[in-house]
């Protein structure tokens, strides 16, 4: 309902800009014709005109764009009240069953592993609003030492893998670097660990049923390394590419899917790359056709590489249902 008061509001603020437009050159036409004599106040009147175009136009995309961003905010905020609701509403229902009802030993566990994977579900979005409420703030400390992006890889992969329980073949990996050198970078661990996660995760919603997903590592030239994770999933209409990396923003799926998301995914790795020197970037043919998505770094110099601690990636024990437990 506020999203179409919003769609509805964008034409009437650009029928109201060119109205204003319209009358303001209209009266500087008459005013020429009419004081065509006095030329310092022709022209004063042409500059005080073209002015207020100005400022007329600016304000009307200043308000299209604020009707978007609240539109996208509203959205925002219905997708994470659902993932928020969604799971509680879960657990408690499993608990009053748990509580009211004699249930045999194999369903109780049964209640016991759907009440950790909604538990999972809520941590995992709570965790996705609070990483982005700072991903953007130039203020952060940043705590970069080595790291073996290749490692980083391969338990983000493994992790991706567990969780939704996909094969060797359903999310491949391929490490294309010719040495591990060449896949070291100055970064956070944790940070860069969320980046490569959400791009497999994202991979995995955009996929459907039919999971194919190609993550690789390979270096771009002698300066940067590239994790790339392709998938041939749903795709991505061109003039879509850029707008998914904004904050709140999800691209249209189809309505088979039912892709449910934050729009904070893609906004945190954008953030991520940005303050590690780094990019990130997104191709696709068209819809249903996948994408590709790079996330590129600057490898980190060959010397502060050797001579700086390699930051190894902790595994993490992982239970069959997917759950990360402590060390």
């Amino acid at each position: 309902m506020i999203r179409s008061s919003h769609r509805r509001s964008i034409p009437l603020f650009i029928g109201i800009g060119s109205i204003l437009v319209g009358l303001a050159v209209a009266l500087n036409i008459g005013w020429i014709v009419i004081s065509w004599q006095e030329g310092l106040l022709v022209a004063a009147g042409v500059i005080v005109t073209l002015l207020i175009i100005a400022g007329v136009v600016l304000n009307t995309i200043f308000l299209v764009r604020e009707i978007r961003r609240n539109e996208q905010q509203d959205g925002f905020l219905n997708a994470v009240t659902h993932e928020l609701k969604t799971p509680v509403a879960s657990i408690r229902l499993y608990l009053e069953t748990l509580r009211s009802r004699e249930i045999d030993e194999a369903t109780r566990h049964e209640f016991y592993s759907m009440m950790i994977d909604d538990t999972e579900r809520l941590q995992a979005t709570i965790e996705q609003v609070l990483r982005a409420g700072v991903a953007g703030s130039p203020h952060r400390a940043q705590r970069l030492h080595a790291v073996s992006l290749r490692e980083l890889a391969e338990e983000s992969v493994r992790v991706c893998r567990t969780r939704h329980q996909l094969s060797d073949h359903q999310l491949q990996f391929v490490n294309r670097c010719t040495a591990e050198s060449r896949a070291m970078v100055m970064g956070d661990t944790d940070d860069l660990l969320a980046a490569m996660r959400n791009l497999l995760e994202n991979a995995v919603k955009y996929s459907g049923k039919d999971i194919r997903i190609i993550a690789s590592l390979q270096n771009s030239g002698s300066t940067h390394v590239q994790f790339q994770v392709s998938d041939e999933g749903v795709g991505i209409v061109s003039t879509e590419l850029k707008r998914i990396f904004r904050r709140f923003y999800r691209i249209p799926s189809p309505a088979s899917l039912r892709i449910k998301g934050t729009g904070l995914g893609l906004y945190i790795v954008a953030s991520v790359a940005k303050r590690h020197g780094g990019r990130v970037f997104a191709e696709s043919e068209g819809p249903g056709r996948g994408s590709i998505f790079t996330f590129e770094l600057p490898v980190a110099a060959l010397d502060l590489a050797l001579t700086a601690s390699v930051d190894t990636v902790a595994r993490t024990q992982v239970s069959p249902n997917g759950q990360e437990l402590p060390q």
